[in-house]
């Protein structure tokens, strides 16, 4: 079923398990991913995580496939490489000049704060800590930041990032979305925030951009909401539309969700096809509790 604007609804009973959560259970997540399509050749970047006192966000993943369904691990970002306590979703991003640049979340140890570091390498397979430069560093007073969604179109670098306030220490999981451009996806400037949950509504508790679509002067974005703060971690799939990457309005309902229809779906990912469909990745809850790493096909006529 087509959503507006041309996003599909996710349909997670349909899709294929690409990455298993590593162990049975609450807290086990794969996901977080992050896919782009260069030259027939499918780039994967995505998220490992433990639960809380074994280890939580340890790893972040890069992968490569030839049809986007089976993919070789080609390189792994430990989180003890980057001195923080978890990893969450990296930004995988085909530079200009033909090389990558993935964008790391970085929890600081014994703190609610995040900040968001940048690798560059030739290409996915040669991605290194050693040359990470922290590019939005957040503050450890005031908010958090992390999840970036990045995207170099017509010239411009664009960022959506997650933002949580810091204000009051037992909320810090209320999130909004700020955005920001850049000359060359390194140094921000962030302009106002562009979506926020609503009082009364499914994501009244935070609204956090998933990917973002740019078609035919038009913009659509998947994104992650929830109600509760007990919803953490288990949010739904809402959409937004706009004329403009800094003016996106939610269509106020819920479009994806997980396998039972009310577990959470988020971190939707959006690859266009060549055949004008579109692969869709995205992380999905379990029944055990555990997270996985979904994929499915939608062929243009869906």
């Amino acid at each position: 079923m087509p959503a507006p604007e041309g996003l599909p609804v996710p349909s997670p009973d349909d899709a294929t398990v690409v990455v298993p959560p590593p162990g049975e259970g609450p807290g086990h997540w794969a996901g977080g991913p992050s896919a782009v399509l260069a030259d027939g050749t499918y780039w994967l970047a995505y998220r490992l995580r433990r639960p809380h006192g074994d280890g939580r966000g340890y790893a972040n993943v890069i992968a490569r496939s030839d049809d986007g369904v089976v993919f070789e691990t080609v390189d792994i970002l430990h989180r003890d490489e980057f001195d923080c306590a978890s990893l969450e979703r990296p930004a995988l991003v085909a530079l200009p000049d033909g090389s990558w640049r993935v964008y790391v979340s970085c929890a600081t140890p014994d703190s609610f704060h995040w900040r968001v570091d940048a690798v560059d390498a030739p290409d996915p397979s040669g991605f290194s800590a050693g040359a990470a430069r922290t590019v939005l560093p957040g503050d450890p007073g005031t908010v958090a930041v992390k999840d970036p969604v990045v995207k170099f179109l017509d010239g411009t670098w664009h960022l959506w990032l997650c933002c949580h306030p810091l204000d009051l220490p037992h909320d810090t999981d209320r999130m909004h979305t700020d955005y920001g451009t850049s000359d060359d996806g390194l140094t921000w400037e962030l302009g106002r925030t562009v979506l926020s949950g609503a009082p009364g509504r499914w994501d009244e508790r935070g609204a956090r951009m998933a990917d973002v679509v740019h078609r035919d002067g038009r913009w659509a974005a998947y994104y992650d909401g929830r109600a509760t703060k007990e919803q953490n971690a288990e949010e739904r799939t809402g959409i937004a539309l706009g004329s403009a990457p800094d003016d996106l309005t939610p269509t106020g309902e819920v479009i994806g969700a997980g396998p039972d229809g009310t577990d959470s779906l988020r971190y939707a990912s959006v690859v266009e096809l060549p055949d004008g469909g579109m692969r869709l990745y995205y992380e999905t809850r379990r029944r055990d509790g555990a997270h996985d790493l979904r994929t499915e096909y939608v062929p243009p006529s869906r």
